[in-house]
């Protein structure tokens, strides 16, 4: 009966303005109208044609102004993801043999312990993979090994995207962003990326670093800006990987240990265009929040050297918490925007409940299941997959893609969103008109959050990443 009501009440709410707009219509029809077709077509010819003619003129131009005003729609393409070889596979056996080899940790025991009990409580399966250079001893920080790379992913990705987008080319692109937090060669990708398809000359590109793993959602961020303002039919190539081969940390600082188990390489390329024709998603509300301004907040990923002067990037034991900390502001700002009316009321009237009592009165948590079909978390880790899932409220099945690809793909930063929609397409639940919520965390600190809405289905949903393992998952994972 509860549920009913709670139907019943969410059905009423949400359409409240057609409701009235059909009340209305009703009641004005039944009063009859007022105008006969014969009496305007009198008054029409009473008029002079000149103001007429100026009526339409002005008429034309106010609806162009607003028209040009309104915002454009963006539209999310194509999509493609590295899909590393079994030879690249990095499993538990092989994780603890190199960790019991490495020279900088065998006087330090319980960095070594802390670094197998990590490995073993982190989500990640026994596929995961990592770049050749991780698997020599010492592992290969060299230049050259980055660039190689850098080639796989970031080429294997942008094949992939155009193989399944048939119709377009590479010379179809007018704007390439590529993004990368850490390593940065010179020439930047995106003249690697020029170089090897032969990008037209007026292409306009964009490198951006430095931003950690929430750079893929920032960067579609900023194409979704510049597709409003550009001319129809221009279409943007976005780029997001994380390059590990020479950032391996090689020290024993526990925290500086943490990317070196929890980050896999992986890639991801997508076509957006400001054109519907062949889109697969248009894009929504994307919101991103900043709380660099807090020096925990900004130190929460930060890369420095330890005190033996070696490089790496320090992950704070309060990661967790920063997340949810960014994601609870970042949800004031994109909640009111996708969910529905009667949740919003629900949330006004707590906070009411709240000042007029109490503070001890407990907030409504929004369903935002009534607003997204489908939730692809950034899957950092498992705690933060567990700190996301317990602030929204959200069931075991809302984050098994997270968890999922966490398992199959380790944390690929940048990209990991982009291997959990092809998770939920590889599954067959992507269905015309689903609504898919992203959610990604990165260094500053910073959270983004973007909105889809499926436009077309995957024609072939398991050719992607999950291609020749989706028949295994989802797996269980073992209680901690």
């Amino acid at each position: 009966m509860a549920k009913l009501l709670t139907a019943l009440y969410a059905l009423v709410v949400n359409n409240f303005l057609s409701i009235l707009a059909v009340a209305f219509a009703a009641a004005v029809l039944q009063r009859g109208w007022p105008f006969s077709i014969d009496g305007v077509a009198i008054w029409l010819h009473a008029q002079r044609p000149v103001h007429l003619l100026t009526a339409a003129i002005l008429i034309a131009a106010v609806a162009n102004l607003l028209r040009a005003r309104w915002p454009r729609d963006v539209y999310l393409v194509e999509y493609g993801c590295f899909r590393p070889r079994p030879c690249f596979r990095a499993p538990f056996a092989t994780c603890r043999e190199h960790v019991h080899l490495l020279p900088y940790l065998l006087d330090d025991k319980e960095s070594l312990s802390f670094a197998i009990r990590l490995l073993e409580r982190s989500g990640l399966g026994e596929e995961t993979c990592v770049p050749d250079s991780y698997h020599y001893m010492p592992p290969d920080r060299s230049l050259a090994a980055a660039r190689e790379e850098t080639e796989l992913v970031i080429f294997s990705a942008i094949d992939d995207v155009f193989a399944k987008a048939v119709a377009m080319t590479p010379a179809d692109i007018d704007v390439l962003i590529v993004n990368c937090s850490i390593f940065t060669p010179t020439p930047v990708f995106t003249d690697m990326v020029i170089n090897r398809y032969k990008l037209r000359a007026g292409v306009r590109a964009l490198n951006l670093s430095g931003m950690g793993c929430g750079a893929g959602l920032i960067a579609i961020g900023l194409a979704r800006n510049l597709l409003q303002v550009a001319p129809p039919g221009t279409h943007v190539l976005v780029v997001s990987t994380e390059i590990l081969s020479s950032q391996y940390y090689v020290g024993s600082e526990r925290a500086m240990l943490l990317p070196n188990c929890l980050f896999r390489m992986g890639a991801a390329a997508t076509i957006l265009s400001n054109a519907p024709e062949r889109a697969r998603f248009r894009l929504g509300r994307i919101v991103r929040t900043m709380t660099a301004a807090r020096d925990a907040d900004y130190r929460c990923i930060f890369q420095e050297e330890d005190d033996k002067g070696i490089r790496g990037v320090r992950l704070s034991k309060d990661l967790t918490a920063t997340a949810g900390g960014a994601l609870k502001r970042n949800i004031v700002a994109f909640g009111p925007l996708v969910l529905p009316v009667s949740e919003q009321i629900l949330v006004a009237l707590s906070l009411l409940k709240r000042k007029l009592h109490s503070k001890v009165v407990r907030l409504y948590r929004p369903d935002f299941r009534t607003a997204f079909e489908h939730f692809c978390i950034h899957a950092g880790g498992r705690a933060v997959i567990d700190e996301v899932q317990r602030g929204l409220g959200l069931s075991d099945e809302d984050v098994e893609a997270s968890r999922m690809t966490l398992h199959r793909f380790g944390n690929t930063s940048s990209s990991l969103v982009m291997y959990e929609l092809a998770y939920t397409e590889a599954k067959g639940r992507m269905r015309k008109g689903d609504r898919v919520w992203m959610i990604s965390f990165g260094a500053g600190f910073e959270c983004s959050c973007v909105a889809l809405e499926c436009v077309r289905p995957a024609a072939d949903p398991a050719d992607g990443p999950w291609a020749d393992c989706i028949h295994r998952y989802p797996v269980q994972l073992p209680h901690l």
